[in-house]
């Protein structure tokens, strides 16, 4: 039998369980070197619906990754950038971006040699 640990029976399952969201990757790519304003989330991330953006960044707040600071101005201003805890992300999220862009110039390597 697989031993458990808070649930999970894998490291990577674990951090899945963080990351592993519809936007939850993305946003924490635009908050690495950020604090923005939700609209500018929001603009960076067009295809993303206001509910599902909305609590991507709930969940994310409410594991420790990111801050939400809201200031009594009127309109509201809120502002999210990463907790100490959602900095060490950043080696896994470079990878994630590296392993991306060869992936993307070897499908469109493919894509010009296939036509």
């Amino acid at each position: 039998m697989t031993e458990q640990c808070n649930g999970f029976t894998c490291p990577v399952e674990a951090t899945i369980s963080l990351i592993g969201g519809k936007y939850k990757a993305v946003i924490l790519w635009h908050l690495m070197n950020n604090t923005l304003r939700y609209s500018e989330l929001h603009r960076k991330m067009p295809k993303a619906t206001d509910k599902m953006l909305a609590q991507q960044l709930r969940e994310l707040e409410k594991d420790g990754l990111i801050n939400r600071v809201v200031y009594p101005v009127v309109p509201p201003k809120t502002e999210y950038s990463l907790t100490e805890y959602g900095k060490t992300l950043a080696p896994i999220l470079d990878a994630l971006c590296d392993w991306g862009e060869n992936y993307l110039s070897e499908t469109q390597n493919c894509k010009e040699n296939c036509q």
